[in-house]
């Protein structure tokens, strides 16, 4: 399923929910990559949504989901690591 982030906002709940299907998030905050395993390690609500949402408060873009793996904003070298880029 492929959503257009122009047309249809995710905001805080609804990115939440998202989180809660995946295994694992990879978020990048500038330039670093912070990996997250959902299995080992739940950070709090407020740390999720500092991962996930932009200052507009929306999801960040681009974000993608393969499988239970969450990838959020861009990193080449992690997209050739878990997309095969």
């Amino acid at each position: 399923m492929q959503v257009d982030a122009k047309k249809t906002t995710l905001k805080g709940n609804e990115a939440l929910a998202l989180a809660r299907e995946v295994d694992e998030i990879y978020a990048t905050k500038g330039q670093k990559v912070i990996y997250v395993d959902l299995r080992k390690n739940t950070p709090d609500t407020a740390q999720l949504l500092k991962l996930l949402l932009g200052p507009s408060g929306n999801l960040r873009a681009p974000t993608l989901r393969k499988d239970r793996t969450l990838i959020v904003g861009f990193d080449a070298a992690t997209y050739n690591k878990l997309l095969g880029v």
